[in-house]
């Protein structure tokens, strides 16, 4: 079937998930989703964009379509093996963090969960991630409305503007880097890439 909502939100998290784990060097992951369970299933879907690209299994039986808007490509890294999946509230992260095995990246994924929360719940969810991170790499990918998630830059765009900012951290032994790596409409229906690809980084190199 044709998804919109919850599943349309995987068309967004897939890429970013998996730029995480690239991130991170990570194999495997444990995937912990605040507020909600459709983020859990990001690697059981098929995904085909307006740029002719695709992830996913296109063998499965929700098929999601999402249009790119410019004209930088979305990463096409296959997600690694996810071997935990938990669905949790905003303020009970931490606990979940002893689900996931030592050799792989726990990554929580927030899609417009923290808009519920004022803005000390969204700091303490912030903190809780940083408790986490004292003795390992956790990644925190966040779909949510402007100047919403704490710490992702807003890339200048207008509070309430209409869409939101796809956001990636990587938190390490209590340091933080937050980037903000696209925006999406309508519920991941409409999405732009805006950090670097990995070929763009590897031609760097060279």
């Amino acid at each position: 079937m044709r998804g919109r909502d919850p599943h349309t939100r995987c068309a967004v998290l897939y890429p970013a998930i998996a730029e995480a784990a690239r991130r991170a060097g990570s194999d495997a992951i444990g995937l912990i989703d605040v507020g909600g369970s459709a983020a859990l299933d990001v690697d059981r879907v098929g995904i085909t964009y307006s740029n002719g690209q695709a992830l996913g299994d296109p063998s499965a039986p929700v098929q999601l379509s999402s249009s790119v808007v410019g004209d930088r490509p979305i990463p096409t890294r296959a997600l690694p093996e996810i071997v935990v999946r938990a669905g949790v509230e905003p303020l009970d992260v931490p606990a979940a963090f002893a689900e996931v095995p030592a050799d792989a990246l726990p990554v929580v994924t927030t899609t417009w969960a923290l808009s519920q929360l004022p803005l000390d719940g969204r700091l303490r969810f912030l903190q809780g991630l940083d408790a986490a991170a004292t003795g390992r790499t956790v990644a925190w990918v966040s779909l949510e409305g402007v100047g919403v998630a704490p710490a992702i830059p807003t890339l200048g765009d207008r509070r309430a503007s209409g869409h939101s900012i796809i956001g990636l951290a990587l938190l390490e032994r209590s340091n933080l880097h937050a980037e903000a790596i696209g925006r999406c409409w309508s519920r991941g229906r409409w999405l732009a890439w805006l950090a670097q690809t990995q070929a763009a980084d590897d031609a760097a190199v060279v």
